[in-house]
């Protein structure tokens, strides 16, 4: 896509032919596919597909996530004209990058809504590419680690959070965005040994056997200490980075369900994340993005920054592995 195209604003998220190139128009026009990728449902040649779940009936406090991808996609809309700073390569142009959408569900069937998740996600995986999620409220990441494990085994994760989700809870029948990792390590899906939850804030009364790297941590060591720490911890085992926007401070994120003092500045975040790459990155997600608090849209564009670093980290594992 050349610069002189965006005069005749061809809305690249519908015309494009192939599935790679940056995209020259508009940012407040045309379709509000993530960072103007192209709409389908084709997994054909697709390397990585972003997709959305609009879920947020497992909050404890605020809804309003449901509306966090849409939210992130049209935030998304300011970075699609320049490769990524400070990564060295443009993973839009090196690779095949598709928007599949928004999984499709019943909002009235709860109960039915896991299921979904996850064999959305295994049929995605099963066609060969990774996946890139925005949500929604952070129980959506339970069902697709169910996914991940079925594909790679347990999982190393890296969870950036204000709060554990730890909470003690054996009914794996109930859904819930507070205890979706304590059922995730007692199902086995998560390797706690090898995972790291980075920016906690909040009381937990057993972690499980993970490793945390608490919000002080940061601000006193530095981001260096903590990617250190977090890619000893992780090696090179098969990692989910899952983002719970909230990780951020409430002066850089606060449109979120559950804000916590204390938190990430983006700076912060921007460096572990960068600072990351070569981890055995295969998919990741940012959730808990809550545009009906999010008066100025801040945390959607930093929810939409998060995406598109987890994007970079994927794409440099699978240069680094091809």
């Amino acid at each position: 896509m050349a610069l002189e195209d965006a005069k005749t604003q061809v809305d690249t998220a519908v015309t494009r032919k192939g599935l790679r190139g940056l995209a020259y128009e508009n940012a407040f026009g045309g379709a509000t596919s993530f960072l103007r990728r192209t709409y389908t449902k084709d997994l054909t040649g697709v390397d990585l597909a972003v997709t959305g779940i609009p879920f947020d009936q497992a909050v404890t406090h605020r809804p309003g996530t449901r509306f966090g991808p849409r939210a992130i996609r049209e935030a998304s809309s300011l970075q699609p004209f320049d490769p990524p700073y400070g990564w060295g390569f443009d993973p839009l142009s090196e690779f095949a990058i598709a928007d599949y959408g928004d999984m499709a569900f019943d909002y009235a069937d709860v109960a039915g809504f896991p299921a979904l998740v996850e064999a959305h996600f295994n049929t995605i995986l099963g066609a060969g590419p990774g996946t890139i999620t925005l949500g929604g409220d952070h129980f959506i990441t339970l069902p697709i680690l169910r996914a991940y494990a079925a594909k790679y085994g347990p999982m190393s994760v890296i969870q950036f959070d204000a709060h554990s989700d730890l909470w003690a809870d054996d009914d794996m029948g109930r859904i819930d965005h507070g205890t979706m990792m304590y059922k995730a390590v007692k199902l086995g899906l998560v390797d706690a040994a090898r995972s790291v939850q980075i920016g906690i804030r909040t009381e937990c009364d057993d972690y499980l056997g993970m490793h945390v790297i608490d919000a002080r941590e940061v601000h006193e060591r530095g981001a260096a200490a903590a990617v250190a720490k977090a890619r000893a911890i992780v090696g090179d085992h098969p990692t989910y980075v899952t983002f719970d926007i909230d990780a951020l401070d409430p002066a850089f994120a606060p449109g979120t369900g559950t804000p916590v003092w204390g938190g990430l500045a983006s700076w912060q975040a921007a460096a572990i994340l960068r600072d990351l790459a070569g981890i055995n990155m295969v998919g990741g997600d940012v959730v808990e993005v809550s545009p009906p608090f999010d008066t100025t849209g801040a945390t959607a564009i930093a929810g939409a920054h998060v995406a598109m670093e987890l994007i970079c980290l994927w794409g440099w594992n699978k240069r680094a592995r091809a």
